[in-house]
C-alpha cells in the first residue's frame, strides 16, 4: 500500500462520521448558506421567496404555470386583451388590403371602414360568420383564411386553460394570521390555527411544522438551521371545524427557554407544509404557510369560534379566526 492510500484509509473513519452527520442533517431544500434576516422563505401566499436569474426567456415566461396559477380577474382580463390585439390586427391587415376588397364594407350601419374590418374579423376569429361582409378577392380570404384558423387554435387553447384552472383542486385552508406562545397542560405551546373556508371536506389532513433560525458556526460563521416540532396532533382524519395545532414547548424542545429577543436574533420562521385529500377531487391537494419571529404573540390564547348551535347545526365564525385574548403563561 503506497502513501497516499494509507493516508486516505487512515481518514476514512473520521470522513465517514461527518458523512453521516450531513445525511442526518434536517433540511427542507433552502440550504444552509440563506442567511439574509431581512426576507422570508415562504411568502403568505406559499410561494418560495427565491428569483431565478440568467434562465432562459421560456423559462421565465413559463406561461401555461402563469395562465393557471394566476387570479381569475387577472386571467380573464389576458383573455380579453388577446381577443382585442387580434381583432385589431387582423382589422388593420384588412385595412391594409382595401376595405373595398370585401363585400358589404359600405353599408351604412357600421361607422367607418376600420370598424367594419374590425367586427368582421370578429366573426372571422370566432367562425361565427353572420354573412353580411364577406371577403372578394383572393389576398382577403387569404387572410380571413388564416385568422379562422388562429381563432380555432386560440379557443381550443383558452378551453383548455379554462378546464386546466376548474379541475385544479386547491386547498382552500385559511391560517391564522398570527401564532401564539400559550399555556397549554402544565407546559406553554407555541400554536396557530386553521380553518377549511369552503364547502368541500378535506380528509385524512397531516400537518408538518420546521422552524428555521440562523445558527454559528465555531469560528462565528452564521448559518441556517432546521428543526422539526413534533405536534401534539399532526394528522386528523375530518376537518369540518377549526383546528389548532400546538408544540408543546418541553425540554426536548428547540423552542425551550426562547425569548422574543431569542426569536428575532436568530431570524427564527416557521415553516408549515399541509397535505390532504379532497373529497371532490379525489386528489391531494397541499398547502404551504409560514410564521416569522414578529408575527408570533406571547401570552395570548385563541378564543372560541363556535356559536351555540341553531336548529341541530354548529354555527362556526370564520371571521373569529385571528381572534384571541391575553393570558399568563406557565
Amino acid at each position: 500500500m503506497n502513501s497516499t492510500n494509507r493516508r486516505l484509509f487512515n481518514h476514512a473513519p473520521e470522513n465517514s462520521k461527518l458523512v453521516e452527520q450531513e445525511e442526518r442533517r434536517d433540511d427542507l431544500g433552502f440550504g444552509t448558506k440563506l442567511t439574509d434576516s431581512s426576507s422570508r422563505l415562504i411568502n403568505k401566499d406559499g410561494s418560495f421567496n427565491i428569483i431565478h436569474v440568467n434562465n432562459t426567456l421560456g423559462d421565465r415566461l413559463n406561461i401555461y404555470n402563469r395562465l393557471i396559477m394566476m387570479g381569475w380577474f387577472q386571467f380573464l382580463g389576458w383573455l380579453l386583451i388577446f381577443y382585442l390585439v387580434a381583432n385589431f390586427f387582423f382589422a388593420s391587415m384588412y385595412m391594409l388590403a382595401g376595405p373595398e376588397t370585401l363585400i358589404g364594407i359600405d353599408d351604412k350601419a357600421l361607422n367607418g371602414p376600420f370598424w367594419k374590418c374590425f367586427f368582421f374579423s370578429a366573426q372571422t376569429l370566432t367562425t361565427v360568420g353572420y354573412g353580411h361582409i364577406s371577403p372578394a378577392n383572393f389576398l382577403t380570404s387569404s387572410v380571413a383564411a388564416f385568422e379562422s384558423m388562429i381563432g380555432l387554435l386560440a379557443f381550443a387553447l383558452a378551453t383548455g386553460l379554462l378546464y386546466g384552472r376548474f379541475s385544479r383542486p386547491v386547498a382552500h385552508v385559511r391560517f391564522s394570521k398570527q401564532s401564539v406562545f400559550a399555556p397549554y397542560l402544565d407546559v406553554n405551546g407555541w400554536m396557530f390555527r386553521i380553518i377549511n373556508t369552503r364547502a368541500n371536506q378535506l380528509i385524512d389532513l397531516q400537518v408538518t411544522v420546521t422552524i428555521s433560525r440562523l445558527e454559528n458556526k465555531p469560528d462565528g460563521t452564521p448559518f441556517r438551521k432546521y428543526y422539526g416540532l413534533n405536534l401534539e396532533r399532526n394528522k386528523i382524519a375530518f376537518f369540518p371545524t377549526n383546528w389548532t395545532l400546538v408544540h408543546p414547548i418541553t425540554t426536548e424542545s428547540p423552542l425551550f427557554g426562547c425569548t422574543p429577543e431569542d426569536l428575532e436574533k436568530s431570524d427564527t420562521e416557521f415553516l408549515i407544509s399541509l397535505q390532504a385529500m379532497d373529497d371532490t377531487f379525489a386528489q391531494s391537494v397541499h398547502s404551504r404557510y409560514s410564521y416569522r419571529y414578529n408575527e408570533v404573540l406571547w401570552g395570548q390564547k385563541f378564543m372560541p369560534m363556535f356559536d351555540s348551535s341553531q336548529h341541530g347545526m354548529v354555527k362556526l365564525d370564520l371571521d373569529k379566526l385571528d381572534d384571541t385574548e391575553d393570558i399568563d403563561l406557565n
